[in-house]
Order: structure tokens, then C-alpha cells, then sequence
């Protein structure tokens, strides 16, 4: 049957490019495959053709209808990019009024590898006490995969029940809380769903999983958080496959058990739904985080952050640091080997696609195959990824510009990992509803075609946008329906011979970045870091000075505990604090900003580490506000690594003619033994001297610095906490985010004291990356 389709299409299509008048070259614009999908796509043939009017019409039905049902579908991407793809973007409300659309519905074959870095919200919850990978953007894919022939054939539905179904697993997997449930009948109730209209085998393995949360030990701290029910349901199913006394530490022990139940739970949960055993795969069972090195050097970890970043500097890299050794799933790798269509979905930059072609082998198995090959292009910009490009930061970004980003990340570059790029055609766009998109400071990627063609690749522009979201809300997002009759059109033309290579690069390529895959250190997984640091919060002392002078109490055990938690989750939010920053921290000490007499003189900065109590010292009206002690909070845990470095310091006039032109700072550091902080005494000398504190005698270590004048000055230590809180986030620093962006312009030729002041603060940067951080480039 397929063969005669393939005749069928071949002879239509050859009969329409022989025609005397070329009756192709009146169809639309753009290239064969670009005139021919908007065919397939909706839109009218031109009139007055003569002749052709069937032939039109056979040729869009053919596409339409093309037979794909045995082909084998594999799609790569993150949570909403790719689960909009594959049926439709199921966190939304709408979604369950069609449920049934997409990738899924065309190509029964279909498997999704699922990045697992993410981190940020619900997902973020869920890591602070499991030793798993990320579940949120595989439960997202799960639910869009849930397919209606699925639900009939597993459950003897009809139409209406199975589309029911849906739509309570939807409330199900979506519902979210803050408060704890107090037991699975209210989870039930809470979800919209009710188990008695479900499918008897389905109600029971759901509730089966609910009530596991509740009796199961290791999932009860889970559901003290803000968590989404989804999640925690794929973590019950894979803890179903687990003895009841592997605790966190037997997990961590016994890597390969809690991979296979990993792989094993989703599968048992994703076939009770109807989505199919091999419906989502995550790309590596290894737990994962994102590493993003921007071109200031700044090494940042975790996926949400990386999406909320106004680093103002272009995306050097993008690494991820395994928790052991990444292993790929076997039956990830035996989908890609049997794969006829491979596809790259839209999504975010680099916290979607590139991830997953880190995983090693991952991205050499899609190069192997002989499948088509697709990627698809973002629509618009994401902030902080794809909002300035590498080679020319202030410029618009560009298709070519996306695949230059994945040749520069991935592994051996894009050689063979695709051949065509699927892209929105913008025209098709009205310009006020692009207005309105600017007004939120949000722009599209820009089409260029010819661009895109030098690098080796075959751009196709589609109307693969939802028309009815642009009618009814002015919003421009990828139309599940579109994108999968795109593809089968695309494969349609690829079977009649009709989907030409793309022509060879006439442009030099970037050499890809040399990658190996980076395991951290210490293997520290996100569980284990939160359980630290939360034990070491909950060990200090907090104390308060009042009003009355030199009255020092502690703090009451309901206000102790609230502040623990927001120190706590503000540590917990940068995953590059490592516990170990905390080594000289005693205590907290909160001062009445009337009892505040630490001098300002130089700063605004009401925080400080005081090196002879321990205690991180802050202004008590910072407390009461969790995000404005963000920043406090963050300068003073900096000011803590130096410890109590300073053995000696003092500050002289500088006299001529017995009038004062300047200031000497210097201060005396104490012997490696004496030391309590986290630098070595090797690593304090190198800092020192970055900081412009000469040392003159090196037999001694003394270091000194003169100031100029009425010159303002920061000393070491407030530098440090400064520069440490602007590493994790420039927009806490702004004066140093200022004195760093001198690296953006480079020296100039006329001032050669730039360049030496340029190479400083990149060394200095490199500084807190590699010795702060311990972050290394692999």
C-alpha cells in the first residue's frame, strides 16, 4: 500500500513540474517543499491555472493522508516545546478540550527522549528529597502523549469516554498544592477527577500510587512542599519498584537498581495512562544539572537559573554535570537506531535540545542513522539564552544563529544531525500582534534563509502556527496538528524523491567545542546538598540586638525557624553554593537598624561576616522581607570564605607637604594553621593580589594599597562579597557589574593601563569561577 502511495505522489508531482505553463511555479512562494506544504497546509491553489485544478487537490489529499503509520518517530526536547509537539501543550486549561492532537495522533510509532536538567519550580521541590532525575518535564510530555486509540483498546472506551478520560488525567497530573494533603481522597477530590468515572484498572493504579505517598516514609517530606501531583505520582510509581528500606543513601549506593526502577516506573505509569510503555524516555537515568559559561567567564548551575538571567552577555557554553558516570537508556538508543524520522522539537536553546545531544553517544547514534532528519526553530527569543549571540552580542537573532549555537555546544557539532530546519514564516504574522510581543520585550527569530543555507541546511517557512490562538488571544505559538501534517507532508515529498539535500556549506563553521562529559567532584546530588545545608542553617545560633544598648537575645523559636527556612531556600536557589561555604559560619545576628554602626561611608551594604563571633550580621529590617534579603544575605555568606584572614588592619594618612593626598590600607594575614575559612593561604595571596593589594616584601604577608585623594574604596573583604553575590547574580552587584563590563568592549589601543586592567578582572573572574566555585571548563 505505501509503495502505491509513493507511485501515486510521484506521478502527480511529476506531472505538475512538466506541465507546459510549470504549474508549480505558481504555487505560492518559496521553494518546492515551501509551496507544496502550504498546499498540504490549508491553502488555496491560485486560481486560473489552467488544468490543474485535480491535480491540486489530489496532491494536498495525498499529502494529508500519506501512509506513516509504520513509521518510527523519535522527538528530542524539553517540557514544553516538545510536549506541544507531540499533543498539545498539556499544562494548559484548553488542553483538555482537544487532547488528541499532534505527532501522537499521526505517528502511533512515536517515543519522546525527554530532557532531564530541569530545576525550577515544582521539579526544583521534588529534587530537594529525591536522589531521582528530573520528573517535571517528563510527566508534561506523559500527559500529551496520552493517545485516544491507546484508551479505547486498553479500556473499551467510545470516543466521548476516552476524551473524558483525558481530560480528568489532566486535573490529575496538573493539580498543584501548597498546604500538605491530608490524605488521598482529598487529592482526588482537589484534582476535578473522580475514580469511579475512570476505568477500573486505571483508578486503581492511581490510587494505589496516592496512597503509597502517604504510607511511604521516604515520600512523606515531599508532600510537606509546594508540590505538583503529577510529579510526585512518577516518583511513587518508580518507588513501587524499590525495597521499603532503600533510603536515600541505599539509593545513591545502588546506582543501577534505582536507574532500571527509574525506567521501569515511567513505563508502568505512562501504559496505565494510554500513552504507551515507550511513549516518553528520559535521554540519561543519571541525575544531571545544567552548567552555562558565559562569555564574562561567569560559570552559572541550574537550568532556571539560567532562564531568568539578565547576564547581558552572550552564552559562551553549555555543559551538564552528571551526578556519576551518565549512562543512556538502552531502549533510548534502540529507538534512535530504528528511527525513520528524527526531530529536533522547538523549544528552549539550551536547556532543552543541547542537554539531551550531551548525553555521550547520544548525538553519534542520530549522525549513524539514515532517518529523515528535522529541526524545528524556536519562534521567539528566550530571555537569557538566545537574547545576544556569540560572535556579535547587540545584533538580532537569527535561525543561523541557532544551529551555530548547536554546533559551538554539541559534541562533534551538528555533522549529520539534521538536514532540514522547520520554521515559522513570519509574514504570515500581523505586525500589530508583533508589536505587542516587543512591548513585552519578547522578538522573534528572524528568518534567514539564505544564511542558513550557506552553513548545509534547507530552511522550509510553514504557517505551523495556531490560528485560532492568533484569532482569539493575539498569542503565536506552534500548532500541534500543523506540525505533525508538516512532518508527514515533509516525509511524503522525502518518499516521491522530492525533498532534495540541502546544498554543501559554502561557509566555514565554528569548530565545535571540544566536550567530554563533566561529573561533579564530589558527586554531591541536589538531595543530599539540601539536606546540608539545611542541617547546618538549623545549627546556628540566631540572635538579636535590640534597642537597649549591648542587650543581645536569642531569637524566639517560631522567628528562628522562619528565618532558617528563608536562608535556607536562598541557598538552596543557587546551586553553585556549595555547603562547604559555610565552613566558618556560628551564627546569625540581626541588629535594629538604630543599634546599626557599622560605617557606610563607602557602601550601602547592610550586611557583614564578623570573623569574631561567626556570625553573619545583617540589618534586622532585611529579615522581614525574604527577597530583600537576598542580596545581604549573599554579600555577607561571601564575606565568610575569607574567615578570619585578617590578623591585622589599619588605614594611614599619606602626607605631602604635611597635607594629606592619600590613604595607605594595609593589612597582615594570618598563618595557614591559624586559618578558618575556605581559601588556602596560596589561594588568599592570589585573591590579594587581584584585588590590586601589593605585597612588598614577600617574606612577610603584609599587603598594603594606596588610595588616591578622597578616592572611594572597597576593601578585600567587602569586595569578596560583593564580587561573590554578583557571580551568582549580577543584578545583586551592580557596582561590580559595572567595574566587570569594561570586559565587554576590551581595552582600548590608546590606554595601555585598560588592557592590564582587563586582564585583571577576567583573571578575577576566573578566580571565583575555579577556586570559589570549583566550576572547570571540560
Amino acid at each position: 500500500m505505501a509503495e502505491n502511495r509513493i507511485s501515486f505522489l510521484q506521478e502527480v508531482l511529476q506531472g505538475l513540474s512538466t506541465k507546459r505553463f510549470a504549474p508549480l511555479d505558481f504555487l505560492g512562494k518559496g521553494s518546492l517543499p515551501e509551496r507544496v506544504l502550504a498546499l498540504a497546509l490549508g491553502e488555496e491553489p491560485p486560481p486560473g491555472v489552467h488544468g490543474c485544478a485535480r491535480e491540486w487537490q489530489q496532491l494536498a489529499e495525498g499529502l494529508r493522508t500519506f501512509e506513516v503509520s509504520e513509521l518510527r518517530v523519535v522527538a528530542l526536547g524539553g517540557g514544553t516545546g516538545l510536549s506541544r509537539a507531540v499533543g498539545g501543550d498539556s499544562r494548559r486549561s484548553e488542553w483538555r478540550l482537544n487532547p488528541f492532537s499532534g505527532l501522537k495522533e499521526i505517528f502511533p510509532n512515536l517515543c519522546s527522549l525527554v530532557c532531564v536538567t530541569d530545576d525550577g519550580g515544582s521539579t526544583g521541590e521534588m529534587l530537594k528529597d529525591f536522589p531521582l532525575i528530573s520528573l517535571g518535564d517528563l510527566r508534561h510530555v506523559l500527559l500529551s502523549s496520552v493517545r485516544s486509540s491507546n484508551l479505547k483498546n486498553q479500556y473499551r472506551l467510545n470516543d466521548a469516554q476516552a476524551a473524558d478520560v483525558a481530560g480528568m488525567l489532566h486535573g490529575i497530573f496538573n493539580l498543584r498544592f501548597t498546604a500538605p494533603p491530608e490524605s488521598p481522597d482529598q487529592l482526588w477530590k482537589r484534582s476535578g477527577a473522580a475514580p469511579e468515572r475512570l476505568p477500573a484498572p486505571l483508578a486503581g493504579f492511581l490510587s494505589d500510587l496516592m496512597r503509597r505517598l502517604f504510607s511511604d516514609q521516604r515520600m512523606k517530606a515531599a508532600l510537606q512542599r509546594p508540590q505538583c501531583l503529577g510529579n510526585l505520582l512518577i516518583a511513587a510509581a518508580i518507588y513501587g519498584k524499590l525495597p521499603a528500606f532503600f533510603r536515600t543513601a541505599e539509593l545513591i549506593a545502588n546506582q543501577k537498581r534505582l536507574q532500571a526502577a527509574t525506567l521501569d516506573g515511567i513505563a508502568e505509569l505512562s501504559l496505565a495512562i494510554g500513552a504507551g510503555r515507550n511513549a516518553a524516555l528520559p535521554c540519561t537515568v543519571t541525575p544531571a544539572q545544567l552548567q552555562v559559561l558565559y562569555s564574562s567567564g561567569v560559570m552559572v548551575t541550574g537550568e532556571s537559573k539560567a532562564g531568568l538571567a539578565e547576564r547581558g552577555w552572550p552564552v559562551e557554553r553549555v555543559s551538564v554535570r552528571f551526578a556519576e558516570a551518565p549512562v543512556m537508556p538502552e531502549e533510548a538508543a534502540e529507538q534512535l537506531r530504528r528511527a525513520d524520522i528524527i526531530i529536533f522539537a522547538p523549544g528552549s536553546l539550551y536547556t532543552s535540545i543541547i542537554p539531551i545531544l550531551q548525553v555521550p553517544g547520544l548525538a553519534d547514534l542520530i549522525r549513524s542513522s539514515k532517518a529523515m532528519k528535522l529541526l524545528m526553530a524556536n519562534i521567539w527569543v528566550q530571555q537569557g539564552e538566545t537574547d545576544a549571540t556569540l560572535d556579535a552580542p547587540e545584533k538580532r537573532f537569527h535561525v543561523s544563529d541557532l544551529i551555530r549555537a548547536y554546533n559551538h555546544n554539541i559534541p562533534g557539532g551538528i555533522e549529520g544531525l539534521f538536514s532540514h530546519v522547520l520554521t515559522l514564516d513570519m509574514a504570515d504574522i500581523p505586525g500589530s500582534v508583533l508589536q505587542s510581543y516587543a512591548i513585552e520585550k519578547k522578538e522573534p527569530i528572524y528568518v534567514d534563509s539564505e544564511q542558513v543555507r550557506s552553513l548545509g541546511f534547507e530552511l522550509v517557512q510553514a504557517r505551523i502556527f495556531s490560528r485560532e490562538l492568533l484569532r482569539q488571544e493575539n498569542v503565536v505559538q506552534h500548532d500541534p496538528a500543523a506540525l505533525a501534517l508538516a512532518v508527514r507532508a515533509l516525509w511524503g515529498l522525502r518518499a516521491g524523491g522530492f525533498l532534495a539535500d540541502p546544498p554543501p556549506p559554502t561557509v566555514r563553521r565554528r569548530p565545535p567545542q571540544p566536550h567530554s562529559a563533566s561529573i561533579s567532584p564530589d558527586r554531591l546530588l541536589p538531595c543530599i546538598r539540601h539536606e546540608e545545608i539545611s542541617r547546618i542553617i538549623s545549627g546556628l545560633s540566631c540572635r538579636h540586638v535590640s534597642l537597649v544598648a549591648e542587650q543581645t537575645k536569642d531569637l524566639e523559636p517560631a522567628e528562628r525557624e522562619r528565618l532558617a527556612a528563608a536562608v535556607s531556600e536562598i541557598l538552596w536557589r543557587h546551586p553553585d553554593i556549595h555547603p562547604g561555604h559555610l565552613s566558618a559560619v556560628r551564627g546569625i545576628c540581626l541588629v535594629s537598624p538604630a543599634r546599626w554602626s557599622r560605617s557606610q561611608q563607602w557602601d550601602n551594604v547592610f550586611s557583614f561576616y564578623n570573623p569574631e563571633d561567626g556570625c553573619l550580621t545583617l540589618r534586622e529590617d532585611l529579615a522581614e522581607d525574604a527577597a530583600k534579603l537576598e542580596m545581604p544575605l549573599l554579600v555577607a555568606v561571601g564575606q565568610s570564605l575569607l574567615g578570619n584572614y585578617c590578623a591585622e588592619k589599619q588605614i594611614e594618612p599619606v602626607l605631602f607637604q604635611e597635607r594629606q593626598v592619600g590613604r595607605i590600607y594595609w593589612l597582615t594575614v594570618r598563618d595557614q594553621h591559624d586559618l578558618n575559612g575556605f581559601l588556602t593561604i596560596e589561594q588568599l595571596d592570589m585573591y590579594l593580589q587581584l584585588a590590586q593589594m601589593s605585597r612588598p616584601d614577600r617574606r612577610r604577608r603584609l599587603y598594603a594599597r594606596t588610595v588616591n585623594g578622597e578616592d572611594g574604596f572597597l576593601p578585600p573583604g567587602l569586595l569578596f562579597g560583593l564580587l561573590f553575590a554578583w557571580y551568582l547574580d549580577n543584578r545583586f552587584a551592580p557596582s561590580i557589574d559595572h567595574m566587570m563590563a569594561m570586559m565587554k568592549s576590551g581595552p582600548s589601543a590608546l590606554v595601555a593601563k585598560q588592557a592590564e586592567t582587563v586582564r585583571r578582572l577576567g583573571q578575577l573572574t576566573a578566580f571565583f569561577r575555579e577556586h570559589v566555585f570549583r566550576s572547570r571548563i571540560s
